[in-house]
């Protein structure tokens, strides 16, 4: 056999990983190069040494911090046995979170609760992280938001009657030939996205525009307390785009915490965000956020349009996100944040509902430190819904809702009421509106007094509605 004729066993990804390579973009690059002189020869000794040069340092590993080593503020007061075992359990949680080894500073909010196993950030939590963006601490439901047009004098019952005709609740998005146009250039940018061009994200883009989910959000209309004009609020979050973005955000963290930081909570797990997949993942984020606005102001608009109403002011503002301060990536679950130039959009005034029974409060944000910047998103619960469902006895949903909502025009998307959402569910109004003004978190400018709401609701899965039938 000629030299010429010689073939050699091609290098593998086991071999660069023996030799202490770690898969990554570089990988390909690599293994092409490492074929290249094997095919002009070289042995895989002299390969392996050509490469070595390449090999990075081996990755810092964080230790978690000890307990207690970063402090949080308390934002919150207790007045009750309920009050005073949510707040036990916050602080709890949050001590735990504290732990996580790039986390500088925490808070909790007036409408704080449980949000998961200990250690998850809790609802009304604030944690900030340098150089590192957490998945898990802005949730699932990605830049859940409310946003409010001003209709002038329209009739409330109008404008109700209008928006129940357009918006959509419930599982999946809008059947085809009825839905909303997304922008071209927006999904171009998703496209152009590590993280948000799969077919899935960009089919959700599509199909969920204008639509809101379940659970607690909703579409609320009410009457500003200061002018008399009547207003719409929405509130719901990015819908599938969101959810698949948190997924592989989380896929992507977990991989980071297994080589940076094995100790920390999987619910805790980090990127990077000096990284490449930090700053696509930054990216995708504002992207979302940028779905997030249009899917609100699709279903403000086909109501404007349809109550046949003259749209005034309108602005928004979202409370499970990440916002950035420098280095510092402030993460808000359940919180909103409060100081002016948080966003190129942000208006200066903020939204905070609190139930189905009460005014949605505008606010101006007073960016508190003891608050790192942050007020309330809403009222919060003391206790779960299957303990709210286990105090309410014999008394049905339907009575409850009549006793707690007395005047108000309240509708259920699923049909059903769900008691879960009802106001005897959430924490006093009252008192998280005290605690907003003692602590100093923001100042109260208006109330949109309600007349009504169209409440999502939890929708029963397929499985539950056939044996119902049954």
């Amino acid at each position: 056999m000629t030299e010429e004729s010689k073939t050699y066993d091609p290098v593998t990804g086991e071999h660069l990983k023996d030799w202490g390579h770690r898969p990554g973009k570089q990988f390909p690059a690599l293994l092409a190069r490492a074929n290249e002189m094997r095919a002009a020869g070289l042995g895989l000794v002299r390969i392996r040494m050509e490469l070595e040069v390449e090999i990075p340092p081996a990755p810092v590993t964080h230790d978690l911090r000890a307990p207690g080593e970063v402090p949080f503020h308390e934002n919150i007061d207790i007045a009750g046995p309920d009050e005073e075992d949510n707040v036990q359990k916050v602080r709890e949680t949050m001590t735990a979170l504290m732990r996580t080894p790039t986390i500088e500073a925490g808070a909790i909010m007036p409408d704080a609760c449980p949000a998961g196993p200990v250690g998850t950030i809790p609802v009304g939590g604030v944690a900030a992280a340098r150089n590192a963006i957490h998945p898990g601490m802005h949730s699932a439901d990605i830049c859940c938001s409310v946003m409010i047009t001003d209709l002038g004098h329209a009739d409330p019952k109008t404008v109700l009657d209008a928006a129940q005709s357009v918006t959509h609740f419930g599982p999946g998005g809008r059947p085809q030939g009825n839905r909303f146009t997304v922008s071209l250039d927006l999904l171009d940018a998703f496209r152009a996205n590590a993280f948000l061009s799969n077919p899935k994200a960009l089919r959700m883009a599509q199909e969920h525009l204008g639509t809101q989910g379940d659970g607690n959000h909703f579409l609320f209309v009410g009457r500003s307390r200061k002018t008399g004009r009547t207003a719409i609020v929405t509130h719901h979050g990015s819908r599938g785009p969101g959810a698949v973005l948190y997924k592989l955000g989380m896929e992507v963290a977990e991989r980071f915490r297994r080589e940076l930081s094995p100790g920390t909570a999987k619910q805790n797990a980090w990127i990077p965000a000096d990284t490449d997949e930090g700053r696509d993942y930054w990216a995708a984020l504002q992207l979302i956020r940028k779905w997030t606005k249009a899917n609100h102001n699709a279903i403000h608009q086909a109501t404007v349009e349809a109550a046949r109403a003259e749209a005034g002011d309108r602005f928004w503002n979202e409370h499970n996100f990440v916002f950035r301060r420098g280095d510092i990536y402030l993460h808000g679950k359940g919180a909103t944040p409060a100081w002016g130039d948080y966003a190129a959009d942000a208006t200066g005034l903020t939204l905070i509902p609190l139930n189905m029974s009460e005014p949605v409060l505008v606010v101006r944000g007073k960016d508190a430190a003891r608050g790192l910047g942050f007020s309330p998103h809403g009222a919060g619960r003391n206790f779960s819904r299957s303990e709210h469902k286990r105090r309410m006895g014999k008394m049905t949903p339907e009575a409850m809702l009549k006793a707690e909502t007395e005047g108000l025009d309240i509708r259920f998307h699923a049909g059903g009421v769900d008691a879960s959402e009802l106001p005897s569910s959430y924490k006093k109004a009252g008192s998280v509106v005290d605690q907003i003004r003692s602590y100093d978190l923001a100042e109260i400018e208006d109330y949109i007094d309600p007349y009504g709401c169209i409440m999502a609701g939890e929708v029963p899965p397929f499985w539950a509605k056939k044996k119902t039938r049954r």
